[in-house]
């Protein structure tokens, strides 16, 4: 007894002692976050729109920055929304202040199809006829293909960087085997021979068709950049494609004789050729901003504007319920009937940058874009990432599409699939299950053995009508016939540039050309300024990041080659058995 009741002080001891240091810890938080967003940047009078893009990471919507990453002393990393990045490099352009822009383009970070729509930006800004000049030390693909757009690259003298300019890569996951030792059989039902999102649960390697496809769209990627890459450069895309398939670009002398930058030079020499351009004796007479603060000096809403366009950033998975992290079905059809009800939107832009997801979840968001439709307010769709599957579903009859030339969409196909861990249960853990059902397909969903053949048949019978649903509506949608649509459908992923040729689109486009498009779409409009933008949802505050934060479990293989594996489990074993996905593969990751 005296052993128990010292046990039970103590331990109210230490929870008292440890409920302190998290009230201090959460204050000092709290007091740090809100030093941080205290101070205002400051534009001078004359200067240089700095573009350092370690310190910032592109997004679909502005947000705050990471706080846990602040209070750690970490350098902090500012996420910048596209549309908010794009339309502070084009205010840059027009504005008298910016003399040019100096980018550092290593450490570029965002998705593929984000990357293109800021470099596009980039070269809008080089065509007013003011400078992009570039600095590389370690020169990826995507920085490379960023610093192409610039006037002038320059590039470190010294030797030691790493050269990651070699092309894309994309990384197929299959886990048969290892669910094969643990006993794990997974039973995949689909529709569509493209349709490879369940493909690595049920085989070792990639089928014919999934293989011909991902080669088709990484290289139908690397197509789009080399070619921009060898216009701005001069060069031939074949020449381009030879130094990188012959691994001649190593050293920065490699970059200066095959013609990808223009003068090699020393942090020193680089401070002096900046002084030039800028026409200052000294480095540090150089007034400089950074593309961050610019774009929060330059995000003024137009609150006396009478008509609005809405913006409505679909991004993530698309999933049942009310997550505020996913694009949840329950919770986006809210936002959109709030958005439909509201008078002053005359127009509505889609940002889609999802893979897909959940059929009924799907199905949901689109009868609510529908019916702003039926008001007679357009709806343009503007394409991310990934606007696939599911994600192509909610976008399919939107009265106009535009899409990035690497973004991935299509993945018209719908799949079904129960695991059956009754190997697992009797062969690895010794374990036996009786199940007790009131009818005879009861325990069906309960991945305790396989499905039988009317099972089976019954799922089979639900994805081949959905698949016809699927097919139906994208047919109204783009003004197709069913049989032309299945032709091209099968679950099959496109890039942008592949669906702008065989009609799933209408145009190569940003996310700006779409608002535009919206914008100017409403009557008496004639410039976007006149119009104001409203973002749905509103992004999460520091507070409510930190919030979420708190019990949130982190990745056991964060940053290791296990990575994508982990996540291919847990996309699995967050679906729910027997549910109907129109959903992209998990595993496709291209670098």
């Amino acid at each position: 007894m005296k052993d128990f009741i010292k046990m039970t002080l103590a331990t109210m001891a230490g929870l008292f002692i440890f409920g302190i240091a998290a009230l201090f810890i959460f204050i000092g938080m709290v007091g740090a976050m809100a030093s941080l967003g205290s101070s205002q940047p400051v534009m001078p009078r004359e200067g240089v729109l700095q573009i350092d893009m370690s310190a910032m990471t592109l997004t679909e919507q502005t947000k705050e920055a990471d706080p846990f990453a602040t209070l750690s002393g970490a350098e902090m990393v500012s996420p910048v929304g596209i549309y908010s990045a794009i339309t502070a490099i084009n205010a840059a352009a027009t504005d008298p202040a910016v003399k040019f822009i100096y980018m550092k383009p290593d450490g570029a970070t965002g998705g593929i199809a984000q990357i293109e729509e800021f470099r596009t930006a980039l070269k809008h800004f080089r065509n007013s006829g003011k400078a992009i000049v570039s600095y590389i030390e370690n020169p990826s693909n995507a920085s490379y293909y960023l610093a192409s757009v610039s006037d002038k690259i320059y590039m470190t003298s010294y030797e030691g960087g790493m050269s990651m300019f070699n092309g894309l890569s994309s990384q197929m996951i299959f886990l048969k085997d290892i669910l094969d030792r643990l006993g794990v059989n997974v039973q995949l039902i689909r529709h569509g021979k493209y349709k490879s999102a369940g493909e690595m649960y049920i085989r070792n390697s990639a089928s014919k068709e999934n293989l011909e496809q991902n080669e088709a769209m990484i290289n139908s990627v690397w197509d789009s950049w080399a070619k921009e890459i060898a216009a701005s450069r001069e060069i031939s895309v074949e020449d381009l494609n030879v130094m990188i398939n012959n691994l001649e670009l190593n050293f920065p002398s490699d970059f200066l004789e095959k013609g990808l930058v223009d003068e090699l030079l020393t942090r020193e020499e680089l401070q002096a050729k900046l002084c030039d351009i800028y026409v200052a004796e000294r480095f540090e007479d150089i007034k400089a901003i950074q593309l961050p603060d610019y774009a929060q000096l330059k995000s003024t809403v137009n609150l006396k504007a009478k008509k609005k366009v809405a913006v409505i950033y679909a991004e993530g998975n698309i999933v049942d319920g009310d997550e505020k992290q996913q694009v949840a079905g329950d919770r986006f059809a809210n936002i959109i009937s709030k958005v439909r009800k509201d008078s002053t939107v005359k127009a509505v832009v889609l940002r889609v940058n999802s893979p897909g997801g959940s059929v009924l979840a799907s199905e949901k968001i689109k009868a609510e874009l529908d019916l702003i439709r039926q008001r007679g307010v357009p709806v343009i769709a503007s394409y991310g990432d990934y606007a696939a599957s599911g994600g192509y579903w909610i976008s399919a009859n939107c009265d106009k599409i535009y899409t990035n030339a690497t973004t991935l969409t299509g993945s018209i196909g719908v799949f079904s699939m129960i695991p059956d861990i009754s190997g697992t249960l009797e062969n690895k853990l010794h374990v036996n299950i009786t199940p007790v059902n009131s009818n005879r397909h009861a325990d069906m969903y309960g991945m305790m053995r396989p499905l039988d053949k009317a099972e089976t048949d019954y799922m089979q019978a639900s994805v081949e009508v959905i698949y016809d649903t699927f097919t139906a509506l994208v047919a109204a949608g783009r003004g197709m016939t069913v049989p032309a649509v299945d032709e091209i459908a099968q679950g099959r992923v496109w890039t942008g540039a592949e669906a702008l040729q065989i009609g799933l689109v209408d145009e190569i486009g940003t996310i700006e050309d779409a608002i535009r498009y919206a914008a100017l779409s409403i009557d008496g409009i004639t410039d976007v300024s006149q119009v104001q933008i409203a973002e749905y949802p509103k992004p999460l505050t520091t507070i409510e990041m930190l919030m979420e934060s708190f019990g949130a479990g982190e990745s056991v293989f964060a940053g290791s080659s296990l990575e994508n594996v982990e996540k291919a489990f847990k996309g699995w074993t967050a679906s729910e058995s027997g549910k109907v996905y129109a959903r992209m593969p998990y595993e496709i990751s291209i670098r």
